[in-house]
């Protein structure tokens, strides 16, 4: 007896890709996540690539991550694909502890996040002689 199949939560012209526990702040992330958002797959990953934020390159790896599951496991069209979500979200925090004066310590929070980017084959538009003649 085994546990029951837990369905696709995502559409069919979808496809997902998670990275966890990075070491950076959810600020950082968002910041880097809003970006791409509702941008095409390939100019979503020249954006990164040229971004001048450290954390760039792991979201690249996340993105490029999400359109290789498109292409190989669901099938899609690379070149219909549009970053249709990217949630970020807070992870573990590390705490350290940093010596003061007078014998005292003070606490250092390092934090860690999570991201997940959905791309989505977006919709073709129909003709305009097909259009005219309905």
């Amino acid at each position: 007896m085994s546990k029951p199949k837990h369905p696709r939560s995502l559409k069919e012209t979808e496809a997902q890709a998670v990275t966890r526990n990075i070491r950076v702040s959810d600020y950082k992330l968002s910041l880097v996540a809003g970006l791409i958002r509702g941008k095409k797959a390939q100019d979503a990953v020249a954006i990164l690539t040229f971004s001048k934020r450290r954390i760039a390159q792991t979201v690249k790896k996340t993105l490029e991550s999400a359109i290789a599951n498109g292409e190989n496991n669901h099938s899609l069209d690379v070149d219909r694909l549009v970053v249709s979500r990217v949630e970020v979200g807070r992870a573990m925090v590390m705490k350290r502890f940093h010596a003061r004066g007078r014998g005292k310590a003070s606490t250092i929070e390092k934090w860690f996040s999570h991201i997940s980017i959905t791309v989505a084959e977006a919709q073709t538009e129909a003709a305009p002689a097909e259009q005219e003649a309905a």
